[in-house]
């Protein structure tokens, strides 16, 4: 009778051991992937990117970044007055870091005064309010403008170049090099299609208040009328900004941007024939992107993915998520069929911070990866005590 007993103590023994093991490690089967299932992808054809005669070209999402269509878009060529996009976004970036204010009064320089190519026409001794000097750079493409705010803001051209030099190493534009504020031909002084997309877009990005006045199609000063060379804010009502560019050696250039139905795309044209051509150029590639893809946003920010095991933590699990919101652009009609894979690291161990790299998203559409993301830790886990960090170094140990 005592053997029996001992047997049966022993069985149920054997099974609690079990049940322990499973209650424990079974967190570890699911939490190093995790996966949306979707339908088999059959992707529907879309028709080939436009060939445009411009030698160099780009067509990005605003969103995710996606480039829909590019060619030598990583050629370093003359931008001309399209450079004034990095002077523009060291201007904004000094009014929003309380540097200059908007009603400060410039004293207009001879060497601004002087300056030839386009002009807002300002005399030299003026003083002229930072508001109207703006105008004057986006809006009319003033060379006179543009000196005198890189003056008013460094101290000397030579140092506000230096600063748009250093400000378009950090956006990583890569292949630029700046040797004046204005896109005055010069040698060495140079952009690339994607280089002038990035800063586009962080005009966009950084300036939401200030990257408005790039709609304005006319300016008037000095008693002369002047209007936005951006002829498609007059043809599409959807294009918002950009900056036209023209010399007789970097050829016509444009960058513009455009929203439709939630979906921002951002065109650039370089070395074109002429202004409509440029123009033509720029219009067929963002009509391109708008009738044949869209922006869909796969996952918010903050918002939980998972909660895989945690060891040696106070609490046994962690929520799991993005920094920012997930942004794909995908042929239209399509969306139904991406497919979502989280891969995280095989243990998380406390402490954990709160931001801290546990993983990476992944998101496909058919056999093509079109973004990845880092997967972030969305609470805090503090180690727990001695003997909890002591069981789970054991379990550990035996798996």
């Amino acid at each position: 009778m005592t053997d029996i007993r001992v047997g049966r103590l022993r069985g149920i023994g054997a099974v609690l051991v079990v049940m322990v093991l499973w209650f424990w490690l079974m967190p570890l089967a699911s939490a190093s992937s995790v996966s949306i299932p979707t339908p088999t992808v059959q992707t529907m054809p879309i028709p080939a990117a436009p060939v445009l005669s411009a030698p160099a070209y780009l067509l990005i999402d605003y969103n995710s970044g996606q480039v829909l269509v590019e060619k030598n878009a990583d050629e370093p060529m003359e931008p001309a007055s399209i450079t004034k996009l990095v002077s523009t976004y060291v201007i904004f970036n000094a009014l929003k870091n309380g540097d200059i204010r908007l009603d400060d009064q410039v004293l207009i320089s001879e060497r601004a005064w002087r300056k030839g190519g386009s002009k807002m026409f300002i005399e030299v001794g003026d003083r002229v309010s930072v508001d109207n000097l703006l105008r004057g750079l986006i809006v009319q493409s003033g060379n006179d403008a543009t000196i005198a705010l890189a003056e008013h803001v460094s101290g000397s051209v030579e140092a506000f170049v230096a600063e748009m030099n250093a400000t378009a190493q950090r956006l990583g534009m890569h292949q630029s090099q700046f040797m004046n504020a204005t896109g005055w031909p010069a040698e060495g002084h140079v952009m690339s299609a994607r280089d002038i997309a990035i800063i586009m877009a962080a005009l966009i990005r950084d300036f939401p208040e200030y990257y408005v006045r790039y709609s304005e199609k006319e300016f008037t000063w000095n008693n002369i009328r002047q209007f936005n060379r951006n002829r498609l804010l007059w043809r599409d009502s959807s294009v918002d900004g950009g900056k036209t560019g023209h010399t007789s050696s970097a050829g016509y250039c444009l960058v513009a941007s455009a929203v439709r139905d939630g979906t921002r795309l951002i065109a650039v044209v370089l070395g074109a024939d002429s202004d409509a051509a440029r123009t033509e150029q720029v219009q067929t590639l963002l009509n391109y992107g708008f009738r044949f893809f869209e922006s869909v946003t796969v996952r918010r920010a903050g918002e939980v993915l998972a909660q895989p095991r945690v060891w040696k933590g106070e609490q046994r699990e962690v929520a799991v998520g993005l920094r920012e919101d997930l942004i794909v652009t995908i042929p239209r009609n399509q969306r139904d069929q991406l497919a979502i894979n989280l891969q995280l690291e095989p243990q998380l161990v406390a402490p954990i911070q709160p931001g801290q790299v546990v993983g990476q998203v992944e998101v496909r559409l058919g056999d093509r990866v079109l973004l990845q993301r880092e997967a972030i830790a969305l609470q805090a886990v503090n180690e727990a005590g001695l003997i909890g960090r002591l069981i789970d170094s054991a379990w550990l140990w035996l798996q």
